[in-house]
């Protein structure tokens, strides 16, 4: 769950990560009273899921009401990227000196959280990775020890941080890691990190991406009220399945994530375009598959619809009753190929042979089949 820069400041906020006062409005009105409440200067600055706002004219300095308003008229409803800005975050202008940028994250093939900090912030951290790899610092953290001020303290130095802000990014620092542990973070980022010319450090941005599997942990209906979706990735949510939109032909069913991801690749490989990642997860039954067929047959760009299931503790005949419980349900437009293994395929593919035509084919081999799909959308 990735949230807009004003949560992700709520949320540094929470374990007390010092960032700028301000609010989030929705009406050009509510961010000029907004704006004479926090004070002037203000920063008028779009909140949308993407970078590269400043560049597409989304953050804008405001010296007085006047300001405010028509930066504020400008940038509400504004398209950056194909997003449209429905809310702006009034924020009281800072003082710079310095930017720097910091961030956690989890380095799977480590087992390890990773940090990484540098004195060259408020551009794109990629950036720095090819022009100057060598101005980011990097530790690893395991999770038994985590962050300690030692460590943080040898990492400030490491990143050739300005020594005036090592007190203020050692204390942010710590905790910064501890909200992207205990809040069940997958990524915590503030960029830039900023030195004041009073020699203050505090979070001038913050990019945070939760763990949806962490939810029953946190009170978080407010950041997943505000959770950006199309249509199809809507209704997935609201038949809790785990689905991504794409932009390919090919849709995509398979139960348990890892499959579903090797499924994409495999239809890349056959030449053919994915419409979505679709996991049904473990235990499918017809009502899951009515729901998975259902929104996946709505989208206009699918032409082949690809389901692969590995029965595991889902037993094939389970599998195989389901989706031809679905079949008789709804009526599909687009042709589906199956590629059934594991645990009692042979009975699951047994129930599905005397329904098998034109419109429902199956396939022996994960290959084989996502060649057929790709064959079907093109045709």
């Amino acid at each position: 769950m990735d949230l807009f820069e004003y949560q992700g400041k709520q949320f540094f906020a929470n374990y007390d990560i010092p960032v700028s006062a301000g609010s989030a409005e929705t009406t050009v009105d509510g961010a000029v009273t907004a704006a004479d409440k926090v004070g002037y200067p203000v920063v008028v600055k779009a909140q949308v899921q993407v970078g590269g706002r400043g560049k597409a004219g989304g953050i804008k300095l405001a010296n007085n009401a006047d300001e405010c308003r028509e930066h504020a008229s400008n940038i509400l409803g504004m398209d950056i990227k194909g997003h449209t800005v429905e809310v702006v975050w009034i924020e009281r202008a800072s003082d710079i000196s310095e930017e720097y940028y910091a961030s956690f994250t989890l380095d799977r093939s480590a087992k390890k959280h990773l940090g990484m900090l540098s004195a060259e912030g408020g551009v794109e951290i990629e950036v720095v990775a090819v022009e100057n790899p060598d101005a980011i610092a990097k530790i690893w953290i395991d999770p038994v020890d985590g962050l300690t001020e030692q460590v943080a303290r040898d990492w400030v130095a490491a990143a050739k941080l300005n020594p005036l802000a090592t007190e203020g990014a050692v204390d942010i620092l710590v905790k910064l890691y501890n909200a992207y542990v205990n809040g069940d973070a997958d990524l915590a980022e503030i960029n830039p990190l900023i030195l004041t010319p009073t020699n203050k450090v505090h979070a001038l941005d913050a990019k945070v991406s939760l763990d949806n599997n962490a939810g029953f942990r946190h009170e978080w209906d407010e950041y997943e009220a505000t959770q950006e979706r199309d249509d199809r990735e809507q209704q997935a949510f609201e038949a809790d399945l785990q689905y991504v939109g794409l932009e390919g032909s090919v849709g995509i069913i398979a139960n348990g994530a890892g499959l579903a991801m090797s499924t994409l690749d495999v239809v890349n490989q056959a030449g053919g375009s994915p419409a979505n990642f679709l996991d049904v997860g473990g235990g499918a039954d017809a009502k899951k598959f009515i729901k998975a067929l259902t929104i996946i047959d709505n989208d206009p760009r699918v032409r082949s619809i690809f389901i692969n299931i590995f029965g595991g503790i889902t037993r094939g005949e389970e599998v195989a009753n389901g989706i031809v419980a679905a079949l008789g349900e709804i009526d599909l437009k687009s042709p589906i190929v199956i590629r059934l293994d594991g645990t009692n395929a042979d009975e699951g593919r047994a129930i599905l042979e005397p329904h098998l035509n034109e419109k429902l084919q199956m396939a022996p081999t994960m290959l084989e089949a996502a060649r057929v799909a790709v064959s079907l959308a093109s045709n």
